[in-house]
């Protein structure tokens, strides 16, 4: 039998001198705790190890090893990793010896991608390792029209889900992001969600994703969608903003892989979005205001004749949506109008863009994959325009 990893209490950090590796855990049942602690012994039977919990669990109701006790700020969005969860994370490690820290969002995570996480870092030299899933074709839609293609093309970071559930990082990487994550929430922006990936490609620190396995990504209830969106997008575009004088540079990053060839669309619309299609019918009669003071003619054009096709017709272009994303993106930069009002018009738009992707794609995982392919790649021929619209944008007055 594996022996457990000796756990340092928390009451002294200065008692964790020999442990080198902290796994900081979420809030989480009694049941899931012990489930992760038996994945950290069974990735780590021989080290010691320094875990941190926000659980005040009673020593004589637990067995070995005991658990550090922490607090911290989580996002309104406690799905995902926001800036309270790496500060008090990297607060922690830098003031023990720990060298790597994984930092755990939920508690469905495997002894080996814990083991993975964790060769990244030591055997690879990696500063910020990220999980990339194997997700259902519906899944992660946010991420393949907006974080993913952003990320890469903007920050040159080839990271599949740039908002993750899990983490590990260096403490190199500690000491950057500390610093980073204390700023936003000394500024409120706790929901802050994006800026870790944008950080660690300002900072030079290398960024790498592992294979998580297959997972099921949790879905917003339809009420809160809205509200999730605009935050989402609101803090990727924040970090485009504040970041706009290194991704205007020239710089490298992992080149695009070959052209993906186009598959047909399904010959028949997925019953799914006939009211999805409907819905966008209506929000151009209602929103096309808004969208005029931010898109150019072109643009404008194309969603009127958007606005009167049928389902089987409903396409959006993969150029026409990167040049949406940046135009709005600048119209956020400007404050061409409230942000808020800027956000909920954009939520149409993404909408709609979910609209014509389950069109062309359904439920196809090889379908799904052309269709992301080639909008990264759109994003990638766009992106002198938005060079040019943000140096330049009174150029352009739509």
């Amino acid at each position: 039998m594996a022996a457990s990893p000796i756990v340092e209490n928390v009451a002294d950090p200065s008692a964790s001198a020999a442990a080198n590796l902290l796994v900081c855990l979420p809030s989480l049942p009694a049941d899931a705790l012990e489930r992760v602690r038996a994945n950290v012994a069974a990735a780590f039977p021989t080290e010691t190890v320094l875990i941190a919990s926000p659980e005040a669990i009673p020593e004589n109701d637990r067995p070995q090893p005991s658990l550090l006790s922490y607090t911290h700020q989580r996002s309104n969005f406690g799905w995902v990793l926001a800036a309270g969860d790496y500060l008090a994370a990297t607060d922690l490690a830098l003031s023990t010896s720990a060298e790597t820290v994984v930092l755990l969002g939920d508690h469905e995570i495997s002894s080996t991608l814990l083991e993975n996480f964790v060769a990244e870092i030591r055997t690879n030299h990696a500063d910020l390792v990220l999980p990339r899933y194997t997700t259902n074709p519906t899944d992660g839609l946010v991420n393949s029209a907006l974080l993913y293609p952003l990320t890469r093309v903007l920050f040159g970071v080839d990271v599949r889900f740039p908002l993750p559930l899990n983490a590990a990082f260096s403490r190199r990487a500690a000491e950057r992001l500390g610093p980073a994550a204390s700023r936003l929430a000394a500024n409120g922006a706790q929901d802050s969600l994006l800026w870790p990936v944008a950080e660690a490609a300002v900072a030079v620190l290398r960024v790498r994703q592992t294979d998580a396995g297959e997972r099921s990504l949790p879905h917003p209830s339809e009420s809160d969608f809205n509200s999730l969106f605009a935050t989402v997008a609101g803090s990727l575009f924040v970090d485009i903003e504040t970041k706009a004088a290194f991704w205007q540079r020239t710089h490298s990053f992992t080149p695009y892989s070959p052209a993906v060839a186009s598959q047909p669309a399904l010959e028949e619309a997925p019953e799914e979005i006939v009211p999805m299609v409907e819905n966008f019918h209506l929000a151009y009669g209602n929103l096309q205001e808004i969208w005029s003071l931010v898109l150019p003619p072109q643009s404008l054009l194309a969603l009127k004749r958007l606005s009167t096709a049928p389902p089987a017709a409903f396409t959006i272009a993969p150029q026409l949506w990167a040049r949406i994303v940046y135009d709005f993106i600048l119209a956020f930069h400007l404050r061409t109008i409230n942000r808020g009002h800027l956000l909920g018009a954009f939520t149409s738009l993404y909408l709609a863009w979910v609209a014509s992707y389950l069109r062309s794609a359904g439920h196809s995982s090889s379908a799904s994959s052309c269709v992301i392919a080639e909008t990264e790649s759109a994003f990638q021929l766009e992106k002198p325009y938005l060079l040019a619209r943000w140096r330049w944008p009174d150029r352009f007055n739509p």
